[in-house]
């Protein structure tokens, strides 16, 4: 089994757990490397790293476990793992997430459930 094999496997296997469980606390969320530039060499902040995955802490008061994605330009961290982190750094990681493929008018209704979008009519899904 191939590394990416390997590493799909597993991400599924998360996900289904999550699904299965109805606990999101394990899922994934993605986002630029440049999310960690923030930190280096900052006084009162540590981050360190093996092969594949690293913490980012700040002394006696909170830490980050994230994992180093293969070309080492995305890191990625639990759901559970982000609500750790103080609310004032909260927003600076949410401008460094990745954005996967994704429908706008989706993300907009879900962010707006009641109101009212135009996405064309409604048809048969044939592919």
């Amino acid at each position: 089994m191939s590394q990416d094999e390997l590493t799909t496997s597993v991400y599924r296997a998360v996900l289904r757990r999550a699904l299965a469980g109805d606990d999101a606390a394990n899922l994934m969320l993605h986002f630029e490397v440049a999310v960690l530039d923030r930190y280096r060499g900052l006084a009162g902040y540590s981050l360190i790293r093996t092969d594949t995955v690293g913490r980012l802490s700040r002394s006696r008061e909170w830490s980050l476990d994230f994992g180093i994605a293969p070309e080492e330009d995305a890191v990625h961290a639990t759901w559970a793992a982000l609500l750790g982190l103080p609310e004032a750094e909260r927003e600076h990681w949410a401008q460094h997430a990745i954005v996967l493929p994704a429908s706008s008018k989706f993300l907009q209704m879900r962010l707006n459930p009641s109101a009212c979008f135009d996405d064309g009519e409604v048809r048969e899904w044939e592919r």
